[in-house]
Order: structure tokens, then sequence, then C-alpha cells
């Protein structure tokens, strides 16, 4: 939202905060639909799965929309479809290290601070060293990747061992937005939901997340529960891919060495598409292991790709639109924003549509009922209009739904 205020010499001063986000509703299902997100990330595993997942999930809104999520010198600061060759040095945005992406060779990141070896229960090399930990500036630093910070994580382990992070669910298979946990488990108190809105505000940016148990997992408690496959349709068909994740039923911790509550097994994956053939009902996925465009798995299939691992529950992360720039000429306002901007291709039609459409809405008084549109639905990021009305005006930019 942006703030008009007439003071001296008519000069134009602006206020940003963070636009709105609609839900979309789920649509029905039917035979043979292919549908899947454009332009998503491919990189193959490095620093654990959680790394390699939110890398491929941040990758892709850096993509679309908000290019300030990366800002390092690979592919010429825009996150690459894949990290092979210059491009292996795209790791960085998940797991940075000195000398790694641009980082000067003296500067200790993410893999100096905290990484042994993969799966190690050993304390965080930063803690050996004597050394002072570095401030977070990777996306596995805000999501807690690899750090043994914590302990009784929601009564289930201590600490992320090397590669490992945590979430926090709702058993009952409520849907849980926006969640941070409380300082029970020592600080910060963060997860990956909590973590990857951070790492959001830390680009400058702003975002919702939402964890929710499969509407299968048999560990629900409530009645009607659960993330289904209609939801997943429904983010897909909305813009928005989702991380998978994956772990043993009733698996909550396992024994490694001294350390008694070691994290799981576990895997996250990043669901960008649907298929649905038959009747049977199957996710596309990115594996976290680079392994191309072709991989589908049956929703409820209780050993994923590869993994002897069932579904637990999703996470999604939607950023939200927001204004970077007005300008003021004569009785002209121009509003410019960044903001979400997937493309959705239907396979089965051959057919691609843009998900994100938005509206401004203007309001002489700062009340949520007094805004009204005086834009029509768009897919720019600039607005030019008519700056009417005399006093304070209030403009927000929201998501809309699509016209057609």
């Amino acid at each position: 939202m942006v703030r008009i205020k007439r003071d001296e010499l008519g000069a134009v001063a602006a206020c940003v905060l963070a636009g709105a986000v609609l839900a979309h509703p789920a649509t029905a299902l039917n035979a043979a639909d292919n549908v899947y997100l454009t332009g998503v990330p491919d990189y193959r595993w490095y620093g654990g799965c959680y790394g390699t997942c939110t890398g491929n999930l941040i990758g892709y809104w850096d993509r679309h929309g908000f290019p300030d999520f990366y800002t390092g010198p690979t592919a010429g600061g825009v996150a690459p479809l894949e990290d092979y060759g210059a491009h292996e040095q795209i790791q960085g945005l998940w797991t940075s290290k000195a000398g790694r992406d641009g980082r000067p060779g003296d500067r200790p990141g993410h893999e100096d601070d905290y990484v042994v070896e993969f799966e190690s229960t050993a304390a965080d090399p930063y803690l050996a060293s004597g050394n002072p930990e570095h401030a977070p500036d990777c996306i596995g630093d805000f999501i807690g990747l690899s750090q043994k910070k914590w302990v009784n994580m929601a009564g289930e382990c201590d600490g992320n061992i090397d590669g490992y992070t945590f979430i926090y669910w709702d058993r009952t298979g409520v849907r849980r937005v926006n969640y941070r946990p409380d300082e029970t488990a020592g600080l910060p108190p963060i997860d990956v939901q909590s973590g990857l809105r951070d790492w959001a505000r830390y680009c400058g940016y702003h975002a919702d997340t939402f964890t929710q148990l499969a509407d299968f997992n048999p560990e629900i408690t409530g009645p009607g529960t659960g993330f289904t496959f209609a939801d997943v349709r429904a983010e897909i068909d909305a813009g928005y891919p989702l991380i998978v994740h994956m772990q043993g039923r009733n698996s909550y911790r396992r024994v490694m060495g001294d350390m008694l509550r070691a994290n799981p097994e576990i895997h996250a994956m990043l669901i960008y598409g649907y298929y649905v053939v038959n009747g049977k009902e199957y996710a596309r996925l990115r594996t976290s292991w680079g392994s191309g465009d072709t991989v589908l798995h049956e929703w409820q299939d209780i050993s994923w790709v590869g993994q002897s691992l069932p579904v637990r529950g999703v996470l999604s992360f939607r950023p939200r639109p927001q204004i970077v720039a007005s300008e003021r000429s004569g009785d002209q306002l121009t509003l410019r924003w960044v903001g979400p901007d997937a493309e959705v291709y239907d396979a089965t039609a051959g057919e691609t549509r843009k998900a994100h459409w938005y509206v401004v809405e203007r309001a002489s008084v700062l009340a949520p009922d007094r805004f009204s549109e005086v834009s029509a639905p768009t897919t720019a990021r600039e607005w030019v209009g008519n700056d009417c009305c005399p006093g304070d005006v209030f403009y927000r930019i929201k998501l809309a739904p699509s016209p057609r």
C-alpha cells in the first residue's frame, strides 16, 4: 500500500507496505489433466534436500516477479534454471561459503559455520573455532538448516544435524498459517516456514506461508482435515509451487552416535504441476536431485521417488505484491510494484496463461472497507491514473481473479 500525501509544493511521500493475497478455489478433477508451472529451476542436491528444494523455490520466484531474491553474480544476477558449469555457484543462494558466488574468501558463511559433513551430529564448527557466528545471509541460515541450536522441537528431536531442518506441524490436520514456534526449543525460534518469511523480509519483500499434513496421513487427529489433491491443483492453478515433505510414519527421531534424538529420515521436493489420468492423481516434481522435467508420482503412494518415505505434509510460500515506486506529474499518478508473475501451462489444451492479475484500489480514509477499485485487472506491474482527489489518498495493490 502507498499513501499519497499532499504537502509543501505538492510533493509526493510514499509509505510502502505489503499487498494483499486472495485465495483461489479448488477446481473439479477431469481426466487427462496435465498442468504445470513454467520456468521452475531444477538444481542438483547440495547441502541437504531442504536447501536444494528451497533453492528451487526461491529461484523460481526470483525469475517470476521478485528479482531481489537472488542478487549474486551467477547468470547475471538472475537465478538460472540449472546449476551446471559456471551456474554451480547458485548453491550460494541456500548455502553460502567463503569464496562461493562472489563472496570474499576471508568471509565465512553458512557452510563454514555449520557444516562438518552430511548427517554429522557434531557441534557447529563456529563453536569449536571460537569465531563469531556470521550474520544470516542465505536461505539455509534462515530456515535452520544444519544448525544444532535447539532442543525438544515439538517433542520430536533436538537440533538439526548437518543437511537437515525442521517443520512444526499441526497434528489435527488444520492448516497452520504464518506460524512461528515459541521459545521452548531455544533461540532464535525458527523453522522452515517462519524462516522463509524471514528470508523474504531480508530480501526486502513480504510473504505468507502455511503448512498442513496430507489428508491421507494417519497421524491426523481431526476429522475431515488435511491437504488434499484438490488443494494441490488449486495451488498450481493459482501459480504457487509447493514444498512436499516426506517422512516415515511415526518416525520422529533416530539415535545417531551419542545423539539420542537426531532428525529422522526426511526428504523435500517441489511440486510444480499435476497430472490426472484414468482416475489416478499425480504430482509433477522437482526432486532436489536435478532429475529433469518428467518426474511424476502418485499423490497417495507410500514410497515417493527413490525414497521409502510417504508424504507427511506440504508447505506453501506465497510472496506478496508490494508497491516499490510512485511518481506524480500534474494530475497523473504512476505506481509501480513487484508481485508474483507465474505462467501456468495446460499441456492438454496447449495453452499458457498468466496466473496473477492485479487491481489498484484507492481510499481517502485508511479503512479496509473504504477502498474501491480504480483500475481494470492487469498483469502489468505499473499503473498510470488520474490523481483526482484533494487531501491524503491511499493506494494499494491487490491480487485479483483472472478476468477470463
